[in-house]
């Protein structure tokens, strides 16, 4: 059993800045890719960014140059520093996790954290 625990949301005004982080505990051998995820209401969950074992980054072009993926492997922790926030950024916010664990590779998914910008 792998479980994400994920903090860091809360209320920021538009311009603003937020960070997430999001740690796995449990049986790993290894984690090989860390996204972010989010969801707004009444519309479809969506990539933010992900970070691959060897340190690739991507990023779609609704956060490019604002949102940077991090990742900490001795910690099992991955990072999301928000800056230059919008209102359109509102949403609830998921880590997930690509793990290996004994000869199997499972995607595992944190609680969800809100974020709000509004003024």
């Amino acid at each position: 059993q792998v479980q994400l625990v994920e903090s860091g949301g809360g209320l920021v005004q538009p311009g603003g800045s937020l960070r997430l982080s999001c740690a796995a505990s449990g049986s790993i051998l290894s984690i090989l890719v860390m996204g972010w995820y989010r969801q707004a209401p009444g519309k479809q969950r969506e990539l933010v960014a992900h970070i691959g074992s060897g340190g690739s980054t991507y990023y779609p072009d609704s956060v490019k140059g604002r949102f940077t993926i991090s990742r900490d492997n001795a910690k099992n922790t991955v990072y999301l520093q928000m800056n230059s926030l919008k209102p359109e950024d509102t949403a609830v916010y998921y880590c997930k996790f690509s793990v290996f664990t004994t000869g199997r590779q499972s995607d595992y998914w944190g609680q969800g954290t809100q974020v709000t910008v509004s003024s």
